[in-house]
């Protein structure tokens, strides 16, 4: 097959996908495809096709925005604490249907992995905002599942772009409550990628965890100083099980 050949079905392959996209889109989304296959050099090096383009909200076909490297890979996995996503339910059903973290529990009792929790923003809450309604989310949430050890509010778009003070309502709900409540600013047009995200809530996990005050008796438990803990290991499948092992075998003891 002649080079002029091949580069006309690349072409018409691509050309095929577009158009199923309107005409804006289509224009934007030419730049990210091209066709090749493993002995094709160009591919190798991505040859003309762009990428770590900014994240586009609501194109999840893209990539990862901030909201879901903080709701997903960070905070997540953090099986015994209750994660709020606060906005438009789209984004948290989303990132819910499309994790697969494995772990062990009770789901709705001691574990919340798979569960979706939304504060479900509708026009009326971008107009006049979502305080109060994450408020009330907030205590429905701790009624309903008193055995969680905290919550967290996972900011989506709308909330950066109207102001809400989500650290206003978690440190009220957090006195009347007696219990971790985290916000969480990592609306999803923040940063090029997800990796902003990663970023954002690690510093939360820091911020409000790590000096929160924790009602377990640690008096009767030796630690030695190859104790380790992992935080927010997506546990795909299984692979943080595997990973203790490792650990484990290296000398390493993972207490949490």
């Amino acid at each position: 097959m002649g080079p002029e050949t091949l580069e006309a079905k690349q072409k018409a392959a691509i050309e095929e996908i577009l158009k199923a996209y309107p005409q804006k889109a289509a224009k934007n989304r030419e730049k990210h495809l091209g066709v090749g296959s493993p002995n094709d050099e160009n591919q190798k090096t991505c040859g003309d096709v762009r990428s770590n383009k900014k994240t586009v909200p609501g194109v999840m076909s893209q990539r990862g925005c901030a909201y879901a490297g903080s709701k997903g890979v960070v905070w997540g996995p953090v099986k015994d604490m209750i994660h709020i996503s606060h906005g438009p339910i789209g984004c948290g059903q989303y990132s819910r249907a499309g994790r697969r973290n494995y772990y062990i529990g009770v789901t709705g009792v001691d574990t919340f992995v798979t569960m979706n929790f939304s504060t479900d923003f509708q026009e009326n809450n971008i107009v006049f905002g979502g305080d109060k309604k994450l408020g009330i989310a907030i205590d429905e949430i701790n009624n309903l599942f008193p055995l969680n050890n905290g919550i967290t509010v996972q900011s989506e778009c709308p909330i950066g772009l109207i102001g809400d003070d989500i650290g206003a309502v978690a440190k009220v709900k957090a006195k009347e409550l007696d219990k971790t409540i985290v916000p969480v600013n990592c609306e999803g047009f923040r940063g090029v990628s997800q990796s902003l995200g990663h970023h954002i809530a690690n510093d939360t996990v820091r911020d409000y965890v790590f000096d929160a005050k924790v009602n377990v008796n640690t008096s009767d438990v030796e630690t030695t100083e190859y104790d380790v803990a992992i935080i927010g290991d997506y546990n795909i499948g299984g692979d943080a099980w595997s990973s203790r092992i490792l650990l484990e075998e290296m000398g390493l003891r993972v207490v949490a």
